[in-house]
């Protein structure tokens, strides 16, 4: 027996190094979000004359006018006297109106991208901005030890990215509510160390009647604070004032705030908004897709409560789709449209056309 970490808790351990600046070693790979890169360890790197990559999106790639010859990654040959600086410019398109002309970047055609593409799906997973710096190390091993550095295998850490974790049922209680006393909430913990995520059950369900059911993501700026921007707000107490009304029903409230980017990649897409790029322009700037939701979490924790079929509260076709690939029969779609103000319009016509959604 062993008490080494195995890959996934590695790869857990790996997120926090990213987002508190410490490198992390994929293969044979130095590894550091532009993100958190700071001068000291930058110019370490430069001392010992380490020839660094930058990695970015295709959709960060696209913005900078930079070739992705990988297709989905563009590899961008770091200048020998890059500052910190210039490596954020590159990953952060918070000051590209101000300072458009990046350029010339020299990206890498040859050699594989794997490497790239997982330590950037790393950075997604930190909720970091998808951008990575890279070095290659001809003792990787040797290198972590020195370096007290945690080091993952690109084959390992290949097999558990983006693969949805488990998700475990922690604690549940009674938990009256406004809409109705008969509420119980349901904590559950997933197997990667990631963000816990909650079901509200209402009354006490049928497991053999499709169940009224709301997948929420999380939104701290509308759930919370009552945002005017989107209409998250009023689609959560809707949802459960409807719940409440038909006296049972599951609101299954998801830690994936901003579509899955987190809340500072969220308001950094605000600011770009505030730029005039709407909302899924603005999250291709970031180098994000227009959703990194992972809608498998809500599937499996429905079918862990013994729920197998749903009457979905939405008006996201995406999520109807994702359910069903995961073992769900939605028996009905129950459109939710409640939340417009003068400030969102645009929003909400953006998730129509270029979303998908039926508003």
């Amino acid at each position: 027996m062993t008490l080494a970490p195995d890959t996934i808790e590695l790869a857990a351990r790996a997120r926090a190094d990213l987002r508190m600046g410490v490198p992390v070693i994929i293969g044979s790979s130095l590894v550091l979000a532009a993100e958190t890169l700071g001068e000291t360890r930058l110019e370490a790197l430069q001392t010992a004359d380490m020839e660094l990559v930058l990695a970015i999106t295709d959709w960060r790639a696209k913005t900078l006018k930079a070739t992705a010859y990988d297709t989905d990654v563009a590899r961008i040959v770091v200048p020998k006297d890059a500052s910190v600086n210039w490596i954020g410019s590159i990953a952060n398109p918070s000051d590209d109106l101000n300072a458009p002309m990046k350029g010339p970047l020299r990206t890498i055609r040859d050699g594989s991208a794997e490497t790239a593409r997982l330590a950037i799906q790393l950075a997604k997973d930190a909720q970091l901005l998808p951008a990575v710096v890279l070095g290659d190390l001809e003792a990787p091993h040797d290198y972590a030890r020195q370096h007290y550095l945690t080091i993952l295998g690109v084959e390992a850490l290949a097999r558990v990215s983006n693969v949805s974790s488990p998700q475990f049922p922690l604690v549940n209680a009674r938990l009256p509510l406004e809409v109705n006393e008969a509420g119980r909430l349901h904590v559950f913990r997933p197997e990667d160390g990631g963000e816990e995520h909650y079901a509200i059950e209402i009354g006490q369900p049928s497991r053999s009647e499709p169940l009224l059911t709301r997948l929420h993501s999380a939104c701290f700026t509308g759930d919370v604070l009552g945002s005017l921007k989107c209409d998250c707000g009023p689609q959560l107490r809707g949802a459960l004032t409807q719940m409440g009304a038909a006296g049972e029903g599951v609101l299954l409230y998801l830690n994936q705030e901003g579509r899955g980017i987190g809340l500072a990649n969220k308001m950094r897409a605000y600011s770009l908004q505030d730029q005039g790029f709407d909302t899924v322009e603005a999250n291709h700037r970031l180098g994000f897709e227009d959703d990194e939701r992972d809608f498998r979490i809500g599937a499996s924790i429905l079918k862990s409560m013994g729920f197998t079929q749903i009457r979905l509260l939405t008006n996201n076709p995406a999520k109807i789709a994702m359910l069903e690939a995961n073992g769900l029969e939605v028996t009905e779609r129950v459109p939710l449209k409640v939340g417009e103000t003068r400030f969102n319009t645009n929003y909400l016509a953006t998730k129509a056309t270029k979303s998908g959604h039926l508003l």
